[in-house]
């Protein structure tokens, strides 16, 4: 028996949201939902769908073997609530430049 692949990505064509402070900020039916052992699914949200005019680049950046180096934004006072890879590894290219948030921003 194989072991499960550690990344799988599924498409979701449901209406998904993010809202911070009761401010939406994103909107889409063209979500990838990221599914990593050990971790709760995240909706990876195509740029056209996410208020970035609201978004400000953070200082924070880390680095995952798995996906990448990670850049996270802030809205205001509220500090890296979302994050993006701009260029994944190889394997996962179908998250590239797409923001993804907390779960519990979710709605």
């Amino acid at each position: 028996m194989q072991n499960a692949p550690r990344i799988e990505l599924h498409p979701i064509s449901q209406r998904v949201q993010a809202h911070v402070d009761g401010t939406l900020i994103a909107d889409s039916t063209n979500t990838l939902e990221l599914r990593e052992r050990g971790y709760p699914p995240r909706h990876y949200f195509p740029r056209e769908d996410v208020r970035m005019d609201l978004l400000s680049v953070s200082e924070t950046t880390t680095y995952c073997p798995f996906k990448g180096h990670t850049v996270y934004f802030s809205l205001g006072e509220r500090q890296d609530i979302a994050w993006s890879y701009e260029q994944p590894i190889a394997g996962i290219e179908a998250i590239a430049g797409r923001g993804a948030f907390y779960k519990e921003l979710h709605e």
